[in-house]
């Protein structure tokens, strides 16, 4: 068994057609679910990839809305498990004067990309916790070349990937391209909870002056995650959802996709973006 809690080996038959067929070992992205519990109280269970539990935890929390600030949280404890070395049960305990709406605070893991919430009405609901981002407060301009640069940045930062092929990713970069933070789950949603996760501890929130890239494609509940965040601009090497698109028109993040080699789709407040391209940003 491997030592990395991402990864576990499997046996399995590699088959080469006409006829050949050998047996051979292979390491695969582990996935094992979490409880999260606040003040003893279960909210949540996710299926995640082990390793840093206390970070999915305290990201979970911030993007339902429930901390903006580390200093509301007095402590993230992870219960072991009879059945498994990492555990899987982690607890939070909020500091004094800390209010939990219990009723809302639910989490709809196996449903489908938009977690089963869409249209208007939902993105209304969400601004409701996390208001839009405002252009005087995030200035963040990125240079195209730049940008470019970061999927190949993105793409060797990932270990747990080039072992499996089988983990999304979420990384936050600084403006000039500096990579502060990368995390890998079998959940791109847990993956972006966990970088979230360690900028709140870090102290680092609101990302008003980051960005976020993700290796996957973009849904809604992506974007309400980095607007929880306080995250300006929203980069993604695959496609995004059409409410992906329309909750960043509104909630005014500039939202890039399909940033593949020297290409990338502009969806959402493109004025972020400088280039010495022909055209006007809008």
């Amino acid at each position: 068994m491997s030592s990395d809690p991402a990864t576990q080996q499997v046996q399995m038959q590699r088959v080469t057609l006409p006829q050949t067929v050998v047996e051979k070992t292979d390491v695969v992205a582990r996935e094992e679910p979490l409880e999260i519990r606040v003040e003893g109280r279960s909210v949540a269970v996710v299926m995640r990839t082990p390793g840093h539990d206390e970070e999915l935890a305290a990201g979970f929390l911030v993007t339902e809305g429930v901390v903006r600030s580390a200093r509301e949280i007095l402590e993230i404890s992870q219960c072991p498990s009879t059945e498994n070395q990492h555990g899987n049960v982690v607890d939070v305990l909020l500091a004094g004067g800390a209010v939990v709406d219990w009723q809302n605070l639910t989490r709809h893991v196996f449903s489908a990309s938009s977690c089963g919430i869409c249209g208007k009405t939902s993105i209304e609901s969400v601004f409701q916790n996390f208001p839009p981002v405002p252009a005087l407060e995030c200035p963040l301009r990125v240079d195209a070349e730049l940008l470019a640069g970061l999927p190949e940045a993105l793409r060797a930062a990932q270990e747990a990937f080039t072992l499996t092929g089988g983990l999304h990713a979420s990384a936050v970069f600084d403006a000039r391209g500096r990579m502060l933070v990368i995390r890998e789950d079998v959940g791109r949603h847990n993956a972006l909870d966990k970088v979230i996760g360690w900028a709140l501890r870090e102290g680092h929130l609101p990302l008003h002056q980051h960005l976020l890239l993700v290796s996957g494609r973009v849904s809604f509940e992506i974007m309400q995650k980095a607007l929880a965040a306080g995250l300006p601009l929203v980069a993604a090497v695959s496609a995004p959802s059409s409410l992906a698109v329309e909750f960043a028109q509104q909630s005014g993040q500039t939202l890039v996709g399909f940033l593949r080699g020297r290409e990338m789709n502009l969806y959402a407040h493109p004025w972020r973006v400088s280039s010495g391209l022909a055209g006007a940003h809008s």
